[in-house]
């Protein structure tokens, strides 16, 4: 009924529709942000990997914290799987998590902020004291209607939350988010190894390493991390940010940081030998160039097995995927993700067409996946993109399948050692 009302109903009347929705919400439960520092985290990527860094150098801190991401709720240590494959769920659902925050004592809420959440003003009533910029690339543009629509409904957040601002410096778009005031504004960057000018910033990552995880120095700590990826310097940074404007040294924050392993489905290595295998959760070209930048090992073939998703979600970055799978990876397995209520084999082919001529379309996921660890040898890298930790397939009639890359994968790791084939 919903999705019917969405397709006749003029778009301010819907708008409406969700703000009245989300004052009921904030009724129903009190209006439970009052009173507790809460921190906003929105961008392209990076946005879950950063709540789950600030929330962590929190709770080293001794402040009693909530956490809302595509990956889970937490409140305090009590933590339970999102899986609503919604980032940012519903308003209801959002002001009885604070609720239940609140009631547990937690001061301090770190929550992911979607556009599409704002659209649909999911954060309204909720009194965000500190907002945080990761980055910026085109994404959701068919919902949006323009990147720049886009890049402004991400803006919203920078315009209610007065108090702190937490921008990622070396982004393109900084200028944009610097441009709504704040009583005190963070930048954080990464000195590149050709220049010395980032420095001036404030936060300022030096000596970066990628040497059994990532190492680099802010000030005249060492900041060592178990996790892949120059990109999660940036979400690291950002963590750092806000922990500095709460008071928090870089001691703690260092502490907290070196206790953290691979988040669930971000850059998650499954396998170590005698091949690599590792699932993320990257559906942005931006982020997918980065996952395989990162991953390509020095000697070795890159096997990369990914899809898209369907339901209308920005059909025009399909082929985009495909040419950045075929431009880095040895071999490229096209496969389903989540289809929703279009043909699967029409959004594998549009993949599929990007990279040229060069990917092979398998449909069955678990078969795409078996096929690149059959094939895989000794040094290679196999990349599962898409999906990361999440633990269904949505496809047509709103169906639900249940599913977990992780799993198929080490269920079908342990039928080829089980066979000899390894």
């Amino acid at each position: 009924m919903l999705n019917l009302l969405r397709k006749i109903a003029p778009r301010f009347l819907m708008s409406w529709y969700h703000f009245l929705w989300a004052l009921a919400g904030a009724l129903a439960f009190g209006f439970p942000a009052r009173g507790m520092v809460v921190i906003g985290v929105t961008g392209t990527n990076g946005k879950s990997t950063t709540v789950d860094m600030i929330s962590r150098i929190f709770r080293e801190a001794g402040f009693k914290t909530a956490s809302l991401s595509s990956i889970r709720f937490q409140i305090q240590e009590n933590e339970w799987r999102n899986t609503m494959k919604m980032t940012m769920p519903g308003r209801f659902v959002i002001q009885r998590f604070l609720r239940q925050a609140k009631d547990a004592g937690c001061t301090h809420a770190v929550l992911e902020v979607t556009s599409e959440g704002m659209l649909q003003h999911r954060h309204r009533f909720i009194p965000f004291h500190t907002a945080v910029f990761t980055n910026l690339s085109p994404e959701h543009i068919e919902r949006h209607g323009s990147f720049e629509n886009y890049k402004n409904t991400k803006g919203k957040l920078f315009f209610i939350a007065h108090e702190v601002h937490v921008i990622n410096a070396d982004d393109e778009h900084s200028s944009f988010f610097l441009g709504f005031p704040a009583k005190k504004t963070h930048l954080y960057g990464m000195k590149s190894p050709q220049s010395s000018m980032l420095c001036s910033i404030e936060l300022c990552a030096q000596d970066v390493q990628e040497i059994r995880g990532l190492k680099f120095r802010v000030e005249n700590t060492m900041f060592h991390l178990n996790l892949l990826g120059r990109f999660n310097v940036y979400n690291a940074l950002a963590a750092i940010a806000v922990a500095r404007s709460q008071g928090i040294s870089l001691e703690v924050a260092k502490k907290a940081l070196a206790k953290m392993q691979a988040v669930p489905g971000r850059m998650e290595e499954l396998i170590s030998s005698p091949f690599r295998v590792v699932v993320d959760y990257a559906f942005t070209p931006a982020a997918l160039e980065k996952v395989y930048k990162t991953l390509k090992p020095a000697s070795g073939k890159l096997i990369c097995v990914l899809g898209a998703t369907g339901g209308g979600r920005d059909s025009w970055k399909r082929p985009v995927l495909g040419k950045i799978a075929a431009a880095n990876c040895n071999t490229v397995i096209v496969t389903d993700e989540d289809p929703y209520d279009e043909d699967p084999r029409k959004i594998m082919e549009e993949v599929a067409a990007g990279a040229g001529g060069k990917a092979e379309v398998i449909p069955d996921r678990r078969e795409a996946i078996a096929k690149a660890l059959r094939i895989a040898n000794a040094r290679d890298m196999v990349v599962i993109t898409g999906k990361g930790s999440e633990d269904v397939i949505a496809v047509k009639g709103g169906k639900r399948i249940p599913w977990d890359d992780r799993e198929v994968v080490r269920e079908e790791w342990t039928k080829l050692k089980n066979h000899g084939t390894l």
